[in-house]
């Protein structure tokens, strides 16, 4: 995915602001939420789901009375997996007068809308990104995300399994197609080689579109010993190929990926899978430690007809939920005091876990996971896990590291 500047998403912004002027008024009454995310295109499939459970965090709000004496309306624009689309969305729903807004599972495709919602001195939170620079970094103070930066699930898998697989040696195997692969592995090779000291047998690259991995699997087929794990930093379909093929090479490591690679929409394509494990927030299985979680699922098989099909789905709710919770604790809607309200957040607890954020940071870079592991093709929740530590800003940015085949 071509990453974007900051100006170039900042003239997406203008236009959209451009392309509609009337601004609607809310009634006193309500308070309007906008949705300025991807409901077609490929991008659907994260901000859809996200986007339902921010739904149902709203009517439960609103059942309860709503905030601040105010029920909670939702508008809706479509981004359409597009950027100059996603900055017309985000004014689109600024015009219907959103006093907040919930934008992409994605910061190239999510920071048009953000940038619209600052411009209008309005909050934005991502549904889902996993980007550093989907917040401060990326847009400014007025953005946040609900999700788990990838660096941490990288991190979250190495500490894990060094501490309680005794794993010791490791193969770090990158498809290089997104920055969020490569935040997986800046993550693990932290935790890994300079917080835990442990041995890299190797690096290795390939592209997700790549049809064989043949070479990165004679690599690691001719080191004098297997590595006791594989964490293949990638996602679908390209990162289950790669394990298909890694499997079929005899190679009994253990595999590893970030939630890119869960949920069991996939697990066909490399069939009989065992000994794989990654990082998820909550869990579709119906296996999940928190009776809230499961209660959820049944809550939005009710409302929607099916359970959640990707970890990607809870962090939706946590928007409304983030949101409130700060809204509650200032008396007002206004921008800049639910902001410091959201700053205040120090392992704040939520449905899926806890949040922090600070003036600098407005992501998670530390905090709670599941590990679940695939065994003969069935996921399971094996065991619970949060780093001893936050992953610093420079890994977050990649600064220690460039991966090549070696």
């Amino acid at each position: 995915m071509r990453k974007l500047t900051t100006s170039a998403i900042a003239g997406l912004a203008a236009m959209g602001a451009a392309a509609m002027s009337t601004v609607a008024v809310a009634d006193d009454h309500e308070v309007v939420v906008g949705f300025a995310a991807s409901y077609s295109g490929w991008m659907q499939a994260y901000s859809q789901p996200s986007t339902n459970a921010a739904l149902i965090a709203i009517d439960d709000i609103n059942a309860k009375g709503g905030l601040l004496g105010k029920k909670i309306k939702a508008v809706m624009a479509d981004a359409k997996t597009d950027r100059v689309e996603g900055a017309k969305a985000g004014q689109q729903v600024l015009n219907e007068g959103a006093q907040m807004m919930a934008v992409d599972c994605d910061y190239d495709f999510g920071a048009p809308a953000a940038l619209a919602a600052k411009n209008a001195n309005k909050i934005a939170i991502f549904l889902c990104a996993e980007s550093v620079l989907a917040g401060i970094q990326g847009v400014g103070k007025n953005a946040f995300s609900s999700s788990i930066l990838a660096a941490v699930q990288g991190a979250t898998i190495a500490e894990w399994g060094a501490k309680t697989k005794g794993w010791k040696t490791a193969y770090i195997l990158l498809d290089t197609s997104i920055e969020y692969n490569k935040g997986i592995c800046y993550g693990f090779d932290w935790m890994w080689k300079e917080k835990l000291g442990l041995e890299i047998l190797g690096h290795d690259v390939y592209q997700n579109a790549d049809a064989s991995i043949a070479a990165q699997i004679t690599r690691i087929k001719n080191l004098p010993s297997e590595p006791d794990l594989i964490i293949n930093c990638s996602y679908i379909p390209g990162g289950a190929s790669a394990l298909r093929q890694i499997r079929a090479a005899g190679i009994e490591s253990a595999l590893a990926g970030g939630s890119s690679m869960s949920g069991t929409y996939w697990l066909d394509s490399v069939p009989g899978l065992t000994g794989h494990y990654v990082t998820e927030q909550a869990s579709i299985y119906g296996d999940d430690p928190r009776p809230a979680v499961e209660e959820f699922n049944k809550k939005y098989e009710a409302r929607f007809g099916e359970r959640p099909n990707s970890q990607y789905t809870y962090p939706g709710y946590l928007v409304i939920e983030m949101w409130a919770r700060a809204v509650e604790r200032a008396g007002t809607f206004e921008t800049d005091a639910v902001i410091a309200e959201m700053e205040k957040f120090k392992d704040e607890p939520f449905l899926i876990g806890t949040r922090t954020f600070t003036p600098q940071l407005h992501h998670q870079n530390y905090g709670p996971y599941l590990i679940v592991e695939t065994t003969d093709g069935k996921p399971a929740v094996a065991d619970e896990f949060t780093i001893s530590e936050p992953v610093p800003m420079d890994v977050l940015f990649g600064k220690r590291y460039t991966y090549i085949a070696r």
